[in-house]
């Protein structure tokens, strides 16, 4: 979809031990200036990439490539002019746990997605959005997030 910015977990990490919550990336190791250079090795589990996500993006969609709510909620976040960055959870490694999270998150009984984030703060999913839409609120928050520049 043109306008978004997918995240997403190219690197090739790790399961480190039986949890499969935490995931390591091997250390790599960089020539700077004919300076050898090793970066540390990074764990994150789901919780702290969902917090990192939000924080590091003034709009974050969490969704899943084939749910339609979510394809409508990114379509209205594009047509506004806000380029949001978008999280597809069945194309992250860790995206059941990350699905699990946001599940509790949000309250949802069955549908986690779409989940969406404006300013880092949980908004919610298509429901919300559109009634944040309806009533008038949800330029200003985009705008007070800075994803709106008009």
């Amino acid at each position: 979809m043109q306008g978004l910015r997918y995240s997403s977990s190219a690197d090739s990490d790790v399961t480190v031990g039986d949890d499969a919550a935490c995931k390591l990336r091997p250390a790599k190791q960089l020539e700077l200036m004919g300076c050898n250079l090793l970066m540390k090795t990074v764990v994150e589990s789901p919780v702290d990439k969902i917090r990192r996500l939000t924080t590091e993006n003034a709009v974050l969609v969490f969704s899943m490539t084939s749910c339609c709510m979510c394809h409508v909620v990114k379509r209205l976040l594009c047509s506004l002019g806000v380029h949001p960055t978008v999280c597809e959870l069945d194309e992250e490694e860790e995206g059941v746990e990350m699905e699990k999270i946001l599940r509790a998150l949000v309250g949802a009984q069955k549908s986690s997605v779409p989940a969406v984030f404006i300013g880092g703060n949980l908004i919610g999913g298509l429901d919300r959005v559109m009634a944040m839409h309806i009533e008038g609120d949800l330029v200003p928050k985009l705008k007070e997030a800075k994803a709106l520049w008009l």
